[in-house]
């Protein structure tokens, strides 16, 4: 079934979950017991038949998980265990706790209670696997990948914005798209900066003439976002969007949008659509397995993807009536020549595919860079020491001017470091989901996060692996495994970019690669990552050129956009959190992130 008929799937889950079963009821009260039933006992009956079935049902379902284990020599994932049925009452606390808790903390609060790294949260009788454990995160990604998928569920839920594109699809299509891809992504191509000079330019001209107004405060996110969507758009199609001279967010005066700042203009448009559409395939992955039943009448994301679809129709239809000429004309020009939409209307004549794969890219471009770049302005707002260093390394390897090299960027160790911490703490996708093929596998052993289990009866040396059951989700979380105290240290709370410096402490990482996972690892790696830093570098270098003081500004910030005062109820990095990081498909900060950036001189 295609993963846009979310409505004809939830109609055949219903018929198998109710219709069946009446029908048995129908069958065994009228042919084979022949009662008469009355208009009370009827329905009673019927109710615990019913219930009757579904336990049945739950316990049949897990014998023969059981009986796959003994075969297998696997243990069970540990499971939620709620007061309610079909663990109800947990999914209500979790979807209250959304609204106000830490990225990620409801499900760190799961695995505290539980007192392991891989949870099954069985909510509404269906396997959920939640993981933080890193050697769980390195199987579905690298070394047991070919267990995986992106999957049914995943695809239902992002079919609507991402169609077919890289992210919404497995197989054969994702194989073309990563191969399509990957040329324009070498070295050659992605060390060429005259992209990022020209956008770099038009951004830090925006941010000296605020600063120079009394130090406005400006919403960098906001800004960082339409710099790394325009030099985004002229890599890969040729065009730019131009969304650096569109209407800005003013501060006290801008409403909060769906993951930053809000402007009523047309690129505000596209920026709200884009943005909501991630934030409605979040709400439904949090709903879970039956979330169409929220959207039977309307899809919510229908209209986010028309505004999107709008902006990027007219692009598409260009490169394809392009396309047509050349081959008219018998002109055929080498990959070196083209850029990638070029390309890509050259591999397929479907305008849907070319367009959900520049969605797909544009999306990762985008917030990938933005992200990195507004966090890490966060941490040397609140960190002078760690500002005045980078400056210090800028100017020596840069000046104050003059050309970039790729060489002179690779001899910025302490900025790479500042951008690697930066990532550890605020990878750009925290959490992301697979679901296992049908045949199911094993997990290896967890990590030594929790020395104990959450099962009394199992002893905290029952080195099984963990029995994986086919068809079931999993939710893997990053940014959990990236601050784990047992992998980073006791500090892996505290952002300290020396631990990427220092011997001894590098040593983790260089002995365990797969504990830092900001880009994702194995067959899916993000091609665009080292296109990624290289801008993020870029941008940073012109920035610390011009500017040398960054400071927060509250005042600023949106109502309800600050953190909630229980924050400073839990542990880690929420305690003294200035900032309200949230994710919806990537991490963001809630309301925008709003600075005062200057010079000493002034």
């Amino acid at each position: 079934m295609h993963p846009s008929n979310y409505r004809m799937r939830l109609s055949l889950d219903f018929l198998r979950i109710l219709a069946l079963p009446s029908a048995v009821f129908y069958f065994i009260t009228t042919h084979l017991v022949k009662v008469h039933l009355g208009l009370l006992t009827a329905p009673t009956l019927y109710f615990a038949f019913i219930i009757t079935w579904s336990i049945s049902k739950s316990i049949f379902t897990n014998v023969l998980q059981r009986a796959e284990r003994r075969k297998l020599g696997a243990k069970e994932i540990p499971c939620v265990k709620g007061a309610w049925p079909g663990n109800i009452d947990v999914l209500v606390k979790m979807l209250r706790a959304f609204k106000t808790s830490y990225i990620l903390d409801v499900y760190l609060q799961l695995f505290e209670e539980y007192q392991c790294t891989t949870l099954n949260t069985r909510i509404l009788w269906t396997d959920h696997i939640i993981s933080m454990d890193q050697e769980h995160i390195k199987f579905i990604l690298s070394t047991g990948f070919e267990h995986f998928w992106r999957g049914r569920w995943q695809k239902e839920r992002m079919e609507r914005f991402l169609g077919q594109g890289i992210f919404n699809r497995d197989d054969e299509m994702w194989r073309m798209h990563r191969g399509n891809t990957r040329p324009f992504f070498a070295r050659e191509r992605i060390s060429d900066f005259d992209i990022f000079e020209r956008y770099t330019a038009q951004t830090l001209n925006i941010i000296s003439v605020t600063s120079s107004h009394s130090r406005t405060p400006i919403d960098v996110q906001d800004l960082y976002s339409r710099f790394a969507l325009d030099a985004a758009s002229e890599f890969l199609f040729g065009q730019n969007l131009d969304t650096l001279s569109a209407t800005l967010p003013v501060a006290g005066k801008t409403k909060m949008g769906p993951k930053g700042s809000a402007t009523e203009d047309p690129w505000g448009s596209f920026a709200s659509a884009f943005e909501m559409a991630q934030q409605v395939i979040t709400a439904r992955s949090r709903v879970g397995y039956f979330w169409p039943l929220f959207e039977l009448f309307r899809d919510k994301n229908a209209p986010n993807a028309e505004v999107v679809h709008r902006w990027l129709d007219p692009l598409v239809k260009s490169a394809l009536s392009e396309k047509e000429k050349m081959e008219k004309a018998g002109i055929c020009s080498p990959v070196a020549g083209k850029n990638f939409l070029q390309h890509l209307a050259e591999s397929t004549d479907d305008p849907i595919i070319i367009r959900d794969q520049l969605l797909s890219l544009l999306l990762a471009a985008r917030d990938t860079t933005a992200c990195l770049l507004t966090y890490v302005t966060y941490f040397m707002a609140i960190y002078p020491g760690v500002t005045q260093r980078l400056r210090s390394e800028v100017l020596e390897h840069c000046g104050t001017s003059g050309s970039i090299t790729y060489e002179q960027l690779r001899n910025l160790k302490y900025m790479r470091a500042v951008i690697n911490e930066t990532l550890r703490l605020y990878p750009p996708v925290p959490l992301n989901v697979r679901e296992s093929r049908a045949g199911g596998c094993t997990l290896s052993p967890s990590d030594s996060t929790y020395r104990a289990t959450c099962d009394a009866n199992v002893m905290a040396d029952d080195t099984r692996p963990l029995h994986m059951p086919g068809s079931t989700a999993i939710t893997f979380l990053p940014l959990l495994a990236q601050r784990n105290k047992i992998l980073w240290g006791s500090d892996a709370d505290v952002f300290d970019p020396d631990r990427w410096l220092e011997g001894e402490r590098l040593s983790r990482f260089v002995a365990n690669p797969m504990m830092f996972t900001p880009f994702s690892a194995g067959p899916r790696i993000c091609l665009g990552q080292n296109y990624a830093y290289n801008e993020a570098s870029f941008f940073l270098v012109r920035l610390l050129q011009q500017f040398d003081t960054f400071s927060l500004a509250p005042e600023a910030q949106p109502s309800g956009s600050l953190p909630p005062l229980e924050w400073k109820r839990r542990k880690g990095r929420q305690v003294e959190e200035k900032i309200w990081p949230a994710a919806a498909l990537t991490l963001f900060v809630k309301g925008g992130l709003w600075v005062r950036i200057a010079r000493k001189a002034h």
